[in-house]
């Protein structure tokens, strides 16, 4: 028992624990498999996407927005926490427009994404957002940046992350293949193939963006990223290879 310290957000539990924190944190640990992975000039967001019912319009079910021209966001979680969240930052990000006269950078976007989430752990009346943030942009130097934020409200930059399910299999993955200043169709086929580590996928239920300077975001067609995938899918050969290894 947690002695009712899970039912209040702004108490500590005697060990130092905000149970309401960790509890978001485990929706995100529930949420779909994203990935994102920084090249020489581009950055590229990869999410699994739930199966669709057939009747059901799949361009409602989005799970890589945009914040701005040039900022893409992905996440693990509940849906419409993430709605709230990113139309809060779209304000914002117009609001800096405005008021600064020049596009706002993704470490910019970033601190205000886990500004805003923190201040969800302290007050009481409200729940932690239920998500954590893959970021896509350029930061003030124009190169590319991946960032990442928790419910908790930190924000790390990475090279190349992943987060919500299984995502430690895919961070494992991505460290052994990562390697600096990757073009393009390197960049898009290492996260392709980091989320073909922990799913079976196909054209339909992958999302794939690239971000690049100065160019639209570029959303990746089913009938684009099908043949990516049979060309990088090798999930029939490691069953090969478990079957002759099994005694």
């Amino acid at each position: 028992m947690s002695g009712g310290y899970d039912r209040a957000i702004t108490v500590f539990s005697p060990d130092g624990h905000l149970f309401q924190v960790e509890y978001a944190l485990e929706a995100v640990r529930k949420g779909t498999t994203t990935v994102g992975v920084r090249g020489k000039e581009v950055v590229v967001l990869a999410v699994e996407k739930r199966a669709t019912p057939k009747l059901q319009d799949p361009r409602t079910i989005r799970k890589i927005l945009t914040i701005d021209d040039n900022i893409a966001l992905a996440f693990a979680g509940l849906n419409a926490d993430a709605r709230v969240l990113v139309n809060k930052v779209r304000v914002e990000c117009q609001s800096y427009r405005l008021n600064v006269e020049d596009n706002p950078t993704v470490d910019y976007v970033a601190r205000f994404i886990a500004r805003t989430q923190q201040k969800y752990t302290h007050r009481g009346g409200v729940r932690p957002f239920g998500i954590s943030t893959l970021l896509g942009g350029f930061d003030s130097n124009d190169r590319p940046a991946l960032f990442q934020t928790d419910p908790s409200g930190t924000y790390y930059q990475w090279k190349a992350t992943a987060i919500g399910k299984n995502s430690k299999s895919v961070v494992d993955f991505l460290e052994k293949k990562y390697t600096e200043d990757m073009d393009e169709d390197t960049t898009v086929r290492l996260a392709i193939k980091g989320l073909l580590e922990v799913t079976e996928a196909s054209g339909k239920n992958i999302e794939v963006l690239v971000v690049k300077k100065n160019q639209p975001l570029k959303w990746f067609t089913d009938e684009e990223v099908e043949p990516l995938i049979k060309e990088l899918d090798d999930s029939a050969e490691r069953m090969a290879k478990l079957k002759e290894q099994a005694p």
